[in-house]
């Protein structure tokens, strides 16, 4: 058989293959759990490997962007807006007509602080999702702002100014604040927590690929970083609260998937130089927005148009040596047991072409900023979201796709 290769790493992360074949599960699985097998996504990259690609605005020549781009848009986008504030002014803001203190307007560029927080917070409750909320601006936000702007007929500049921030107020449901008290629950806390091995047979004896910290689950609970949640909980150490504790968080939309069950999903469109999915219903109107990680130039993304094929939750992971470049063929093959740490994250949405799907993963602040091996890439929160959204049968179609070269084995 072929090997995939050879290996690509970009911005310090190491990406495998999205893979072939057997996807039966083990015999101690569940009988309603299917084994996939995807590309095997080790995501580690550095807080400063992430700030390097989050700026870059490739994005914006995709054919689908930037015919919707005036040069005096673009320019207002590129504009450095200072914010007046700082990190110490985040807290849990009083209720009201608005949601807690203003954002600063214009908001847009290289910033961070809380104006950038409170209005990912907003993006979240929106269709526009940003990925992981950081309080960083970046392409991933941006890009949510820019499709907002667009479906809402405002100037599409991917800055929030004063209209926008109107309209995105309306699009989160005008929430009376950004940032809430909650009191946990036992099932928020329960574990196990424990540090996984780092070896893939280790990995394989694992009851599960669970989360290795209290921290870690909470983050992932609420959509956000650890730093972040740290930040808005000053004093409070996260892997010792117990059922009951209170904790200030993002305030996320509480229906969450609940409340589209009514949107009817026609297609879903995927832009290769854009690094966005959109969910589109019959009339071509955006229902939701999610950013994206998405093969390179060497493991490219499927072309073309395909369609949902199966769904599978709390999937199973095959890895397969005789597909990989630099494992010797002597190697066993593994499987690894379901989890939010898996490879694949917590969903599998299967696609018609063999051995490609979309996703979950186990580092959701590497989303939109690093490649895959050809797999489409979500958050493991956006990912179990559209799995609710979408069936066997629905259209997935990938447009605006880059230069492509072909790896050579």
């Amino acid at each position: 058989m072929t090997k995939i290769g050879p290996s690509v790493v970009l911005l310090g992360l190491a990406l495998w293959s999205c893979s072939p074949d057997d996807t039966s599960p083990p015999a101690a699985a569940a009988s309603d759990t299917t084994a996939v097998v995807a590309e095997w996504t080790e995501a580690r990259l550095s807080s400063t490997e992430i700030d390097s690609a989050r700026y870059e605005a490739t994005w914006r020549i995709a054919p689908s962007v930037d015919s919707l781009i005036s040069a005096d848009s673009l320019a207002r986008a590129m504009d450095s807006i200072v914010l007046a504030e700082k990190w110490e002014d985040i807290g849990t803001p009083p209720g009201g007509a608005t949601p807690g203190p203003a954002i600063q307007l214009p908001l847009g560029g290289q910033v961070s602080g809380p104006s950038v927080l409170y209005a990912q917070i907003l993006l979240d409750r929106s269709p526009f999702g940003p990925g992981v909320i950081d309080g960083k601006w970046g392409k991933n936000t941006e890009k949510a702002v820019f499709w907002l702007q667009h479906q809402a007929g405002l100037p599409a500049t991917g800055q929030i100014d004063s209209a926008t921030y109107r309209k995105l107020v309306e699009l989160a449901g005008a929430p009376d604040q950004y940032v809430r008290r909650v009191a946990l629950s036992a099932e928020d806390v329960a574990g196990p927590f424990q540090p996984l091995p780092e070896d893939v047979y280790e990995k394989a004896k694992q009851e599960c690929l669970c989360y290795e910290s209290l921290s870690e689950k909470l983050s992932e609970r609420f959509h956000v970083t650890t730093e972040v949640l740290t930040q808005l909980n000053q004093g409070v150490s996260l892997d010792s609260l117990a059922a009951g504790d209170s904790l200030s968080v993002p305030n996320l939309d509480p229906a969450g998937a609940d409340s589209a069950a009514g949107s009817a999903i026609a297609r879903v469109v995927i832009s290769d130089q854009g690094r966005y999915l959109h969910a589109l219903d019959s009339a071509g109107t955006i229902l939701y927005h999610f950013p994206t990680t998405l093969g390179s130039s060497f493991y490219p993304s499927p072309e073309g148009r395909l369609e949902v094929t199966r769904i599978t939750r709390n999937p199973w992971f095959h890895w397969q040596p005789k597909l990989l470049e630099g494992v010797p063929d002597t190697k066993k093959p593994a499987r690894l047991p379901p989890g939010p740490n898996s490879p694949v994250g917590v969903v599998w949405i299967a696609l018609s072409k063999e051995h490609f799907g979309i996703h979950g993963t186990n580092e959701p602040a590497t989303i939109g900023y690093a490649t895959s091996s050809g797999c489409v890439r979500l958050t493991n929160w956006d990912a179990g979201f559209l799995a609710g959204l979408v069936k066997a049968g629905t259209a997935v179609e990938f447009r605006d796709l880059g230069p492509r070269v072909v790896a050579r084995n």
